[in-house]
């Protein structure tokens, strides 16, 4: 079983623009004791956009919540609605609505820039907001690739059960592959590197388990209620960091083969929580890209040459060309 290292919750929430109130969970430019970014490579940054209300926007159309035109290079941002609805736009043409279950997958590549609001239907109505973003880095040799846009609709998304431990027949809960590999099962977006999202609900008291790559870094947001990971409680709004993989499993496997090529992840919906409040997490798992990283605001190179490089290109007008 893949122990936890470590929880990230307690973090004040700040603003992004007017329209994304988030926590910023882990951040690769941190300097902080309880983080290292080795333990989250290939995950740079992860924003929790906690549940927040907005009333209707008058100025909807003329003046949206959110941000505006802003750039990105050398990773990737992955944008999760979970309730409300995100509007975006961006330099290659991009386009579209993010609607509630939907993902974004941008590949900023050699440079996009782009701009995030709440979407008109949702601007008029108001409600609930609420949402993650994460950042996944690229290798060096694809940080200048083209930009891309992959919009991953929630019914694209292959949604496989998790059953309870106990009589592998009760199906207390489901996963929708995002990314990665489900016992052969593919998610719907592409990767430039090994990455596996889950976006999984419990809504049935009962223990499940999920398997990990034992050379990947793993992740786990509650998102939603409050649930047991190897037997820990953790409320929604964490993140959960588990210990450090195997770096040198492939030689370990040659001389113990043995050895699983999966460590375990304990869940548990507790029988004292209410069935009608379901638990919503997100599971994060990535071969780790181990490359320098030179990062300042949205900007994340190999080296300073290049980041300096980067910032000349974006003040001269010549950024993403």
């Amino acid at each position: 079983m893949r122990s936890i290292k470590h929880i990230h919750g307690d973090k004040k929430p700040h603003w992004v623009g007017d329209g994304f109130f988030v926590k910023t969970l882990i951040n690769h430019l941190d300097n902080n004791p309880d983080f290292n970014y080795s333990h989250t490579d290939p995950f740079l940054l992860f924003d929790y956009g906690k549940p927040t209300t907005f009333s209707p926007n008058p100025d909807y159309k003329l003046q949206p919540h959110g941000v505006g035109l802003h750039p990105h290079k050398g990773f990737e941002t992955v944008t999760i609605a979970y309730s409300g609805e995100i509007s975006h736009a961006d330099s290659t043409g991009g386009r579209g609505d993010i609607l509630e279950g939907d993902v974004q997958w941008m590949t900023a590549g050699r440079g996009i820039l782009h701009e995030e609001f709440h979407s008109e239907a949702f601007g008029q109505r108001g409600g609930v907001f609420s949402m993650v973003q994460l950042w996944v880095n690229l290798p060096s040799a694809h940080k200048l690739t083209d930009p891309k846009y992959q919009s991953i609709k929630r019914a694209d998304m292959p949604i496989v059960d998790l059953i309870d431990n106990s009589d592998e027949q009760t199906v207390i809960g489901q996963a929708a592959i995002i990314a990665g590999d489900w016992h052969g099962i593919t998610g719907a977006a592409t990767t430039f590197t090994p990455v596996n999202m889950w976006d999984i609900e419990l809504h049935t008291a009962g223990t499940t388990m999920l398997k990990v790559p034992k050379t990947h870094n793993t992740l786990l947001l509650v998102q939603e209620g409050q649930v047991l990971v190897n037997g820990t409680a953790v409320s929604a709004g964490s993140l959960i960091e588990f210990s450090a993989p195997i770096r040198n499993y492939v030689d370990t496997q040659v001389k113990h083969p043995p050895l699983s090529a999966t460590d375990t992840i304990e869940l548990t919906y507790p029988a004292t929580t209410d069935e009608d409040a379901p638990i919503k997490l997100l599971l994060l798992s990535g071969e780790p890209i181990g490359e320098p990283v030179a990062g300042h605001g949205p900007f994340v190179m190999n080296t300073q040459e290049e980041l300096r490089q980067t910032f000349r290109d974006y003040q001269i007008g010549i950024f993403g060309k």
